[in-house]
């Protein structure tokens, strides 16, 4: 198949939707990001990566990075990782309190803030050097990437930091409800370093050709059976996409998943794994063409997990 056609044929289909949306401004160093801008990439589980545009601009991947932080939970918790967070897609937003108060402090998937809070305090506890969580997070994804140049992008963290009252109040009820047992600002500086993370398409369709591509899992001292990899693709499928993840799976078929930053990430299990980034954003904080690029790589391929 093609794919480097199918790709340009994808951005010039696209092109009506470029100036639709907007980045995501209460993230003042992300509001600053030039939104016009688009990158994908493929590579395919022989070997082969394709790509175009700005494939290789990197990019804070923002929740994208849940995944890489659920795959290390995964790997160290098992299967007690869900009795602290659930597997259930929220059907709410992404930074809602409601259900978090509802349901006393269990936060209904990884993929949402307060999960990520949780994992993001379990992590702390569990890693192999907890006084330094950001090094060995950071070296989980050089691994999974093949890239040490990857890093965090510090002006970002400080900005999630300094506007994340919505965070700040997620934590505090989690905290309230006994869900985390580290300090709320460690837990959180951690939590918005992870989302700060900078990669490009290449780098991201790389690093996640490790959940389409199994077994064997086993990357930076992590490891994962086929069986806890289907668990990750499935949370991914039912909870990657916030309360717009039943239209992604809908129009896409894939599992996925996307983040603030403009990125999106997704899988087709035995075959490739594909990301690509558009910084304008659609009313539920994804990327309004990188999900108009994934329906019609699907459509054009006739490729997806159904």
């Amino acid at each position: 198949m093609d794919y480097q056609k199918i790709l340009e044929d994808i951005y010039r289909e696209i092109l009506p939707f470029a100036n639709k949306g907007e980045q995501a401004s209460y993230i003042p160093a992300l509001a600053k990001v030039d939104p016009n801008q688009f990158g994908i990439a493929l590579t395919t589980t022989s070997g082969e990566t394709y790509s175009y545009l700005q494939a290789q601009t990197r990019f804070s991947i923002q929740s994208i990075s849940k995944v890489f932080a659920l795959a290390m939970a995964l790997s160290l918790d098992g299967e007690d990782l869900w009795k602290i967070v659930g597997k259930e897609p929220s059907g709410t937003a992404f930074n809602s309190l409601v259900q978090l108060e509802v349901e006393k402090g269990k936060p209904r998937n990884p993929f949402i803030n307060a999960g990520a809070i949780v994992i993001a305090d379990r992590l702390m506890r569990l890693l192999a050097i907890p006084d330094d969580p950001d090094k060995e997070f950071l070296g989980f994804i050089h691994a999974l990437s093949g890239t040490e140049s990857i890093d965090y992008n510090l002006e970002v963290a400080e900005s999630e930091r300094e506007h994340g009252y919505l965070n700040a109040a997620i934590a505090n009820l989690l905290k309230y409800h006994g869900r985390i047992e580290n300090n709320i600002e460690d837990v959180l500086m951690f939590y918005y370093r992870m989302c700060s993370v900078e990669m490009n398409c290449i780098e991201l369709a790389q690093a996640f050709l490790a959940f389409p591509n199994h077994p064997p899992f086993d990357f930076g001292g992590y490891k994962l059976s086929s069986s806890k990899i289907k668990r990750l693709n499935a949370v991914m499928q039912t909870c990657g996409f916030y309360d717009e993840a039943g239209e992604f799976s809908y129009l896409v078929g894939l599992p996925g998943k996307s983040g603030v930053g403009g990125g999106i990430v997704a899988v087709h299990p035995l075959h490739y794994s594909v990301a690509v980034w558009s910084p304008r954003l659609n009313s539920k904080g994804n990327s309004g063409m990188g999900m108009k690029a994934l329906e019609l790589l699907t459509t054009y391929t006739e490729e997806s997990i159904f």
